[in-house]
C-alpha cells in the first residue's frame, strides 16, 4: 500500500526559504507522477506542483512559478518541494499526493489515487 508521509512544514517569513519533504513507500515510484497540492482556510485545494518521476519534467501552478521547485530523490523515494521568497499568500495546508502514469505531470487533483496527512505552511509577513 502507498503511503505518503510530508514533512518540513513550519512558520516562515515572507522573503525567506522552506522545504518540504514527501516520504513515500510501498511501489517502486518510478512509473508514477507525484504532485503537490495546498488548501487555505475556507478555499478549495489548489495545484501547486507536480514532477514525473522517471522524466523529471514538471509543472507548476502560475501562482508559484518562479518561486518554488519540485525534485525528486530516487534512492530515498522522497519528493520536495523548494519553497523561496514565500508570500503570505502561500499560507495552506501542503499535501503530497501520488498516482501511477505519468499523467504529463497533471494539475487535477482528481488523478491523484494517494495522499499524505499534509503539513501546515504559514507565511509571516
Amino acid at each position: 500500500q502507498v503511503q505518503l508521509v510530508e514533512s518540513g512544514g513550519g512558520l516562515v517569513q515572507a522573503g525567506g526559504s522552506l522545504r518540504l519533504s514527501c516520504a513515500a513507500s510501498g511501489r517502486t515510484f518510478n512509473t508514477y507522477t507525484m504532485g503537490w497540492f495546498r488548501q487555505a482556510p475556507g478555499k478549495e485545494r489548489e495545484f501547486v506542483a507536480a514532477i514525473i518521476w522517471s522524466t523529471q519534467d514538471t509543472n507548476y501552478a502560475d501562482s508559484v512559478r518562479g518561486r518554488f521547485t519540485i525534485s525528486r530523490d530516487n534512492a530515498k523515494n522522497a519528493a520536495y518541494l523548494q519553497m523561496n521568497s514565500p508570500k503570505p499568500e502561500d499560507t495552506a495546508v501542503y499535501y503530497c499526493a501520488t498516482t501511477p502514469g505519468k499523467l504529463y505531470a497533471s494539475a487535477e487533483s482528481n488523478l491523484y489515487l494517494y495522499w499524505g496527512q499534509g503539513t501546515q505552511v504559514t507565511v509571516s509577513s
